[in-house]
């Protein structure tokens, strides 16, 4: 598992990212650059970073596969929203708060394996970039009230 969590996290790190921490076998992360005034920058890194993680899996996977462990298989998810940064006692690491985390951990199932799913609030946003293909995921249900859009993410060939 470290072996996973150093090679997505060197993956986040060269698409500008930036690892809010590790929760169980994942991890959380974000790109600062999505909330500056020419923020498509950081949409378009975000889609990349995602896309290049899930790219990564054979070579993920030959490493594991040489310390005699097995292969993994994961899901990617994304959104876009406001979050809340708050300090951790005991630690120097920051956490963050907010509805795009709490609706990524919902929406991560929905990825197919070694897959990316993306929100309705990012997809608004990177709706119109040429070089992606979203395609609706349907029937599925969230436990919401109300729908809530979610749209596999990949690149097109």
């Amino acid at each position: 598992m470290k072996f996973f969590l150093n090679a997505t996290s060197r993956i986040v790190s060269r698409f500008g990212g930036s690892i809010i921490k590790n929760v169980g076998d994942g991890i959380i992360y974000y790109f600062p650059e999505s909330s500056k005034p020419n923020r498509k920058f950081g949409f378009l890194a975000c889609l990349e970073c995602d896309l290049a993680i899930c790219e990564a899996r054979n070579e993920i996977c030959q490493r594991l596969q040489k310390e005699n462990l097995p292969c993994l298989d994961f899901r990617v998810s994304s959104d876009y929203g406001n979050v809340v940064q708050c300090s951790v006692p005991n630690s120097s690491q920051p956490d963050m708060m907010g509805p795009p985390l709490n609706m990524c951990a919902k929406i991560n199932r929905l990825a197919s394996p070694n897959g990316v799913v993306i929100g309705g609030d990012l997809h608004q946003v990177v709706r119109h970039f040429d070089d992606y293909y979203f395609k609706s995921m349907e029937g599925y249900d969230l436990g919401f009230k109300y729908s809530y859009a979610v749209y596999s993410l990949n690149r097109k060939e």
